[in-house]
């Protein structure tokens, strides 16, 4: 029997010596047979022989050395993988990479063992799992339902317990419907974080590697691992900040549609479960803010009915163009749509997402993330098969703006309907906010499967804090303890550069804190003996900030490390010791708004 295929519990079992990736392979190819093609999960898997040569391979090395020990992972069929072909799902495009996409590579190097490559809605054309020369993929809660797509066959080994974990791509979506429909985790990064090197392209400026897990903290361990530019992929980039824990400090705000915005496309389960998971936001300390949906929907509708189709034609152009009868319907008509649009279309359609974007962001001023459905419903699959466009469109509904609005995306198991089939909702927030989506979709996984247990959810792990910070890169810390606390007149200085209000602290108990003869400013001071615990607040700000910011810190005032009460040394406000002399010791007090408050009074 295979054991859970978790990462913590996969890791744990190696660690303890309760199993051996050799062990595992043997067990897990078992169950690969006996799958079979039920799912139309494959297009092409390891031989058996490879697999556990690969796994004999990561017994000479120490399980703790690698995040991915022993690991089994799936890729979707548009990424390389050397000694397997790449199809894209279509035969005739095939070919044998040299070498293997950039991802891959990273996740291997990392111990992870790969186990196949997997079905796809072909050239990545689609939302739905159907539109495959290999077959269709089908769900794996029911096999008459559809998987979604357009990364099927990723989904729905993760959901069947086959891969820990699998890639997929996104473009509109397709990292977050199948999500959606097999009762997963979905991540689609910040659009570039992980390089597309080596990956069929769909609509090169928007694609994005998508991850597919069974938890938030092990998308978040995947991404950790395959994250960052590779110096070959133009549209790769580095995580620039903004990844801080914004669900955790009092008063974070969520974005959900107002009623009239919503749709559900007669799914009254649907609609249920979605308020329900809003209710559920709002248990963990979210401050709900209705918001206009319709800007988002405008931009969502310039993906397919604008020329942004003319991407999908510019990556495959050579081989479509001498091989158009080789690509199936509906792929090939969507691609020839291509021909419609001219240069001042595209132009033209340009300047309207800009706007839109300008109009957009102005939302991220007053909120922190996004609360919408995954997709609204799922389908049958002889009912998609008979009116393909339609109900394809409607999957990408809440989805499609995504990727051209530069946002990320962590799509979130939210229930079973009646009928037995799984409901997702996706949390979205602005790019480079990866770490703070992951960790607040690991909380409201979880809060979701406790409050609904009855179910027979998989109740996940506690999300691992300190894993999910390790995203978080890009941003800098900084503790602030007089003028530049929220409300007070030098707080602007850090909103300006993009800083968030991280927690109130306090410090560990060796620091005196002075009221300078200024008048407007404290001193901190760290002291052998005598020292008292001292409020303050932890701000974040960009790294590309920072410098800006310290610069702007008159002497005796500097930046350096202050220790907090709870063990952790962050940047922070500190002072020079000749500065306090002749300066009112106001530590007593316990922090500089409560001096604040009790000069006030004694006035």
């Amino acid at each position: 029997m295979l054991p859970p295929l978790n990462l913590a519990r996969l890791r744990a079992a190696y660690l303890a010596r309760e199993l051996t990736p050799v062990e595992l392979v043997e067990r897990l190819w078992d169950a690969l047979e006996a799958e079979g093609h039920t799912h139309g999960i494959w297009i092409t898997r390891v031989p058996r022989e490879a697999l556990l040569a690969r796994a004999r391979a990561l017994l000479d090395h120490d399980p703790a050395a690698l995040p991915l020990y022993g690991v089994p992972f799936a890729v979707k069929d548009n990424i390389d993988v050397t000694g397997l072909p790449t199809t894209a799902a279509c035969p005739a495009f095939a070919y044998q990479p040299a070498r293997h996409a950039t991802v891959v590579q990273r996740l291997l190097d990392a111990g992870a063992i790969l186990v196949g490559k997997t079905n796809l809605d072909q050239f990545a054309t689609g939302l739905n799992g159907t539109r495959s020369p290999y077959g269709v993929c089908r769900n794996a809660f029911d096999p008459q339902w559809i998987s979604g797509g357009s990364s099927s066959g990723s989904a729905v080994a993760v959901a069947l317990g086959l891969a820990s974990f699998a890639l997929g791509t996104d473009t509109a979506g397709s990292g977050r419907v199948p999500a959606a429909f097999n009762h997963l985790v979905g991540h689609k990064p910040t659009r570039g974080l992980i390089p597309a090197t080596g990956v069929v392209p769909a609509c090169r400026t928007l694609d994005c590697v998508s991850i597919f897990a069974l938890t938030a903290e092990d998308a978040a361990q995947v991404l950790a691992v395959a994250a960052g530019p590779d110096g070959e992929d133009p549209y790769a980039r580095p995580l620039a900040g903004l990844g801080g824990d914004f669900a955790a400090r009092p008063g974070w705000r969520l974005a959900v549609p107002r009623d009239e915005d919503l749709a559900f496309f007669g799914n009254a389960d649907g609609e249920r479960l979605y308020r329900q998971a809003v209710e559920q936001a709002r248990a963990l300390g979210a401050t709900c803010v209705p918001f206009d949906l319709r800007p988002f929907l405008e931009a969502a509708r310039l993906l397919y009915e604008g020329p942004w189709v003319a991407e999908r034609h510019a990556a495959i152009r050579s081989f479509f163009d001498a091989h158009a009868a080789e690509v199936i319907e509906p792929v090939r008509s969507i691609i020839e749509g291509a021909r419609r649009h001219s240069a001042t279309d595209a132009f033209e359609a340009q300047y309207r997402l800009q706007a839109l974007r300008a109009t957009c962001d102005a939302l991220w001023g007053d909120v922190d993330a996004m609360l919408l459905p995954t997709a609204a419903r799922v389908h049958r699959i002889d009912a998609m098969q008979a009116d393909p466009v339609r109900l394809n469109s409607e999957l990408g509904h809440y989805t499609n703006f995504v990727n051209l609005l530069d946002l990320a995306a962590t799509a979130v198991p939210a229930g079973l309907q009646a009928d037995g089939l799984p409901f997702g909702v996706t949390l979205i927030a602005p790019a480079h906010r990866d770490a703070g989506l992951l960790r607040l979709a690991a909380r409201l996984h979880r809060r979701l499967a406790d409050t609904m247990g009855a179910t027979g959810w998989t109740l996940p792990p506690q999300p691992d804090e300190a894993l999910l910070a390790t995203l978080a890169s890009g941003m800098v810390q900084v503790a602030v303890f007089g003028a530049h606390l929220s409300g007070l007149p030098l707080n602007g200085q850090l909103l300006k550069r993009g800083g968030r209000l991280v927690a109130a602290a306090r410090t560990a108990p060796r620091y005196r804190l002075y009221a300078l003869p200024d008048g407007r400013r404290p001193g901190l001071v760290r002291v052998r003996e005598g020292g008292q615990p001292i409020a303050c607040e932890v701000w974040e700000l960009p790294a590309t900030a920072f410098g800006s910011f310290v610069d702007l810190v008159a002497a005796p005032l500097a930046i350096g490390k202050v220790e907090l009460d709870d063990g952790r040394w962050i940047n922070g406000f500190v002072c020079e010791a000749a500065g306090v002399e002749g300066a009112q010791d106001i530590s007593a007090c316990g922090g500089w708004r409560a001096w604040l408050a009790a000069r006030a009074a004694a006035a």
